[in-house]
Parts: C-alpha cells; structure tokens; sequence
C-alpha cells in the first residue's frame, strides 16, 4: 500500500484509489501492512517486528514495575499509552527514520520523566536510532540520542525534586557510567551496521557492473563473429554470382560450377552463424563444434580460389592457444574477403612466422584498389584490431608504396586462461 499523499491522481482529477480494489489507504479492508512489490516502490510496513517488539515492551515494563516496587511511580494507564505510542511509532522508521528517532527519544524522556520504572522502553530508543543510522541520518539519529541522554540526566539528578514519585531522591551518579556505556555501544553497533549496508551496496553494484560490462564484451565477440562469418561467405558468393549470371547463356557449365561454390559457401555460412549462436543458448541445447584455427587454411584459401583470388601461403603457424588460433585465422580471413571485395588484383600472399613470442601474420595484394574503401570499409579493419587487442597484440593496416595493401598482425602465443576456454567451446 502506499502512503497517503504518495498517490499521484488520474488525469482526470479522480482519487488516487479509484479503481483499485479496496479503496483508499484508509478503507477497512485495506490495511497498511498489504504492502508488496507490486504495490509500492517504497519500504515495507515492518508491523510483524514492531509489533512483536510492542508486545514484549508491554510485558517486560510490567515486570519491571514488579521489581522496582517502591522505587518508582507504578505504571499506570497513562504510562502504558507513553509504551505504546514509543513502541507504535517504530511502524513508521523505515519511511521517517529521522521522525521516528525523535519521536521515540521524545517518548522515552516524557516516561522516564513521569517517573515510570526503566525496563525495555530504552529499545525503542534504541531501534529508533539505528534505523536513522543505517539510513543515513547519523547526525539526526546523535542528535535525539544526545537529546535523550540530557533528558535523563536532567530527571535524574535535577527535576526528580518536582517530578513524580513524591519523596524521590537524586540517582548516583555512578548509574549514568552504564547508561552512557549503553547509549555509546548503541551508535557504535548502529554505525557498523550503516557501514556494511554500505559496503554490500557497493558489491552489489560492482558486480551489477561487471554484469553489464561481461554481457556489453560477449556482445561484441558475437558480432565480430558473425561480421568475419558473413562478410567473408557472402563476398564469395557475391563474386560467384556474378560470375554465374554473366556466364548462364555462353558458358552454363562454368556458371553451374559457380553456383556449385555458392552452395557450398552459404552451407559453411549457415554452419558457423549456428555455432555462434549456439552460444546465446544454455548449455546443452546443442552441440558445439571447435572453432576454426589456422589448420582450416587449405579451405580458406579454395574459397578464395572458388571466388577468382588466387592466394600464395608461406610459412608455417606454430602451435598456438584455441584463442590466439581463432583469432588468426579471423585475421587471414578478414584480410582475404577486403582483397576479393575492395581490390583489382587477383593474386594475394600470406605469410606467416614467429618472433619475439608471437605470431606474426602478414597478407600483401598488389592492388589497385577499386573503390574508395581501399582495404576495405572499416568495420573489417575494426574488427581485426579490436581481436588482436583483446590478446595483447596489434594490427597494421595501410596501402603500399607500390600501391598495394599490407595487413600485419602480432598475435602473442600466450592468451588469457578465459579466452583459451571459451574458443575450446567455440565461443
């Protein structure tokens, strides 16, 4: 249920609680403890432990009264209104902690002031104060300790003269050493318990954060994934098409062998667009396959014979980690789809070695290029440095003085443990 005076009122200038069921906040039925989620944005109605703590205030002053017969004034009607209204008032410290704490220290300095017996009515100033605290209202929550401790110093030793019970005498001054004791140790446990609500608030949005920041990197490893798979098959196909229509009156026997590439292109596309969506399912759902590394470099490059480009490899890779493998082999391929889509030449060289600890990837054309994107678009070129990065390494890219273009790659050999493990998964 929400507060009155927190509704906020229809367009048309009805009452908040029209239309819903069980009237306004304060129609019978409709009880302040009916709080949920779905109700109200704000704080529950703590009532079970307000009025479990009521209960036990009521019965443990009248066993106080009991015991200190004699000493005090006996707990009458008024004095049982002074308990419950301190006790009542707890309902409310969630919503108006800062009201609350001075309300109860109010409360309790009005009892102990009508001479009433001590007993657990010091609980209610007690929970006032730590429910200001841990809220954030420290100064507010010492300020009604503070004022509730002068008030009890004052009837103690001061106004008892003129304040019930008849014939009373100044306390010992040795009594207020455990007072003070119980009100320091009563900030003290309040101030650790703000400081850990604060510390878990942290926690909790850090690893909120580190949620959003994990699920923000998956993203974009899937959409590079997919940008490599795609760009890559759909430029073969691309090429074979054309190569099909221009070649399906004059030659149909070349233009079935370049529509035979385009099914076997689109199959492949198709094959590795599951895997990287297999990943968005639990695991599971369906089997995943190894990602690709540089061993499946035969097949890229019959590929890339299939769409026109002859491709020279020298060298060999050295074993490499499933993360630094995929990312290789993601590199080459990139780098191949921007010769076949972006330059005149026909014939392109990849060359591989290692040094220093690190692959070393090179991949020449000779050009020219054959639209203003030379080297492709951009977001190829991205992609490949936002992969090397990811594993410490760099990507150069650029024409050639020849007028060519040049992709060099290092890749360290060494990858992070996590990365290692998602590429065994095909991640």
């Amino acid at each position: 249920m929400e507060e009155q005076g927190a509704h906020t009122s229809p367009a048309w200038g009805g009452p908040p609680w029209r239309g819903r069921p069980g009237g306004p906040p304060w129609w019978p039925g409709h009880p302040p403890w009916r709080t949920g989620p779905d109700e109200d944005a704000g704080p529950r109605w703590p009532w079970r432990s307000t009025l479990l703590l009521t209960v036990f205030v009521l019965v443990g002053s009248n066993a106080a009264a009991r015991f200190q017969e004699g000493e005090h004034a006996s707990l009458d009607s008024f004095g049982r209104v002074l308990l419950l209204l301190g006790s009542g008032m707890l309902l409310w410290r969630q919503r108006y902690p800062v009201l609350v704490a001075f309300g109860t220290a109010a409360t309790a300095t009005v009892y102990l002031g009508a001479g009433y017996p001590y007993g657990p009515v010091f609980l209610t100033v007690a929970l006032g104060c730590f429910s200001a605290i841990v809220t954030g209202h420290r100064k507010a929550a010492w300020a009604a300790v503070g004022m509730f401790w002068a008030g009890h110093v004052l009837v103690a030793h001061w106004l008892y003269q003129w304040l019930p019970p008849a014939g009373d005498h100044a306390a010992d001054w040795g009594q207020e050493v455990p007072v003070t004791a119980w009100i320091i140790a009563i900030v003290a446990v309040s101030e650790l318990a703000r400081v850990r609500r604060e510390q878990w608030a942290r926690e909790r949005a850090e690893r909120a954060q580190a949620a959003r920041r994990r699920a923000d990197e998956e993203r974009l490893r899937i959409a590079q994934e997919l940008h490599d798979v795609l760009a890559h098959s759909i430029s073969v196909i691309n090429v074979q098409a054309g190569v099909g229509l221009a070649l399906l009156d004059s030659d149909p026997e070349q233009a079935r062998t370049a529509l035979t590439t385009i099914k076997s292109a689109s199959k492949e596309a198709l094959g590795e667009v599951r895997q990287v969506l297999d990943t968005l399912r639990t695991p599971g759902d369906a089997p995943r396959a190894p990602a690709p590394g540089l061993d499946r470099l035969p097949e890229l490059v019959e590929q890339a014979a299939d769409a026109g480009l002859t491709v020279e490899v020298d060298g060999e890779a050295p074993p490499l980690p499933p993360g630094a493998d995929l990312a290789a082999f993601r590199i080459v391929q990139e780098a191949l789809t921007n010769v076949v889509r972006h330059s005149g030449s026909r014939h392109a060289r990849v060359r591989l070695g290692q040094a220093a600890g690190a692959l070393r990837l090179r991949i020449d054309d000779d050009g020219p290029a054959t639209g203003a994107d030379a080297g492709g678009s951009g977001n190829g070129l991205a992609g490949m440095r936002e992969r090397a990065a990811s594993l410490g390494g760099t990507i150069e890219a650029g024409p050639r003085a020849d007028g060519g273009f040049r992709v060099l790659a290092v890749v360290p050999l060494k990858t992070p443990p996590a990365q290692d493990h998602d590429a065994k998964e095909g991640r």
